[in-house]
């Protein structure tokens, strides 16, 4: 995976980054840290710019997460509630766990927004809460790219002081995915055999 998307940058220049940074938040997994942090190595090489590589991967990025927002706002929140009182079990979730999460992202979630755009794990994921509650177009745009570009800094920032190790450690770039998407699969399988629904109290 590695060399095709190494080879993306190469070839498509700072366009070729906004692609792969929207592609990233949609079509998982394409690794932000890889894409960005190639990125920072050639900034360190001279090859390419700092500012322009954070403003590319900064916009495709917000791009991708605006197209999950989209679909989400769609689909709409009250919508959800058939699906998870139907399938709540393999969702390992209730309808009380939507409604308190709906409560905390209407009073802060533009700041969860932001944070969570500094996660590995939360990054694209946000953007279905955030569509759902519907939340404000200008606030999801403005504090992903608050958020995104933080990220996207500290890459480029990391890329370009381990430049001279980066090259030998991509072979094992493609391992780590792995690696991760087997530790996400393992902790579902956990929740799935832990989970038990509340009681319900009597009324």
């Amino acid at each position: 995976m590695h060399s095709i998307i190494i080879e993306i940058i190469l070839q498509g220049g700072y366009l070729g980054i906004l692609l792969l940074m929207a592609l990233e938040n949609i079509i998982p997994p394409i690794p932000s840290e890889l894409v960005m942090g190639v990125g920072g190595v050639l900034v360190a090489r001279g090859e390419m710019h700092f500012w322009p590589l954070l403003l590319f991967g900064t916009i495709g990025a917000t791009a991708g997460n605006w197209v999950w927002f989209w679909i989400s706002d769609q689909f709409g929140y009250k919508r959800l509630k058939p699906a998870v009182n139907r399938w709540g079990r393999w969702m390992t979730l209730e309808w009380r766990d939507i409604e308190r999460a709906k409560l905390f992202l209407r009073r802060h979630g533009q700041w969860v927004v932001m944070a969570a755009r500094c996660s590995p794990c939360f990054r694209t994921i946000i953007s279905v809460p955030a569509g759902l509650v519907h939340m404000k177009l200008w606030r999801f745009v403005v504090f992903t790219l608050a958020g995104t570009a933080l990220w996207n800094l500290l890459l480029i920032a990391g890329g370009s002081w381990l430049a001279g190790a980066f090259d030998k450690s991509l072979q094992y770039i493609d391992w780590m995915v792995i690696g991760m998407a087997v530790l996400g699969v393992g902790y579902y399988a956990w929740r799935l055999a832990t989970w038990k629904p509340r009681r319900r109290q009597p009324v």
